[in-house]
């Protein structure tokens, strides 16, 4: 279920490309209702605020510098 992997990965701070591919199943396989819909858009928020790292972004190799002006 999409809520309980968005309460895990906030009680954690951490998502795992696991549970994202868990979630992008669930959403494509319509098996989520507006309270997962609405946990996930918690999640994103959660993420931007840099509240949670995602594991998916982290294996990407960014310059040190990228992003700073």
């Amino acid at each position: 279920m999409i809520r309980e992997v968005v309460q895990q990965a906030i009680a954690t701070g951490y998502l795992s490309l696991a549970a994202e591919n868990e979630m992008q199943h669930n959403f494509s396989s319509s098996k989520c209702d507006l309270e997962d819909l609405n946990a996930f858009m918690s999640l994103q928020l959660a993420a931007m605020a840099g509240r949670v790292r995602q594991e998916s972004l982290e294996s990407i190799n960014l310059p040190k510098n990228y992003g700073k002006i």
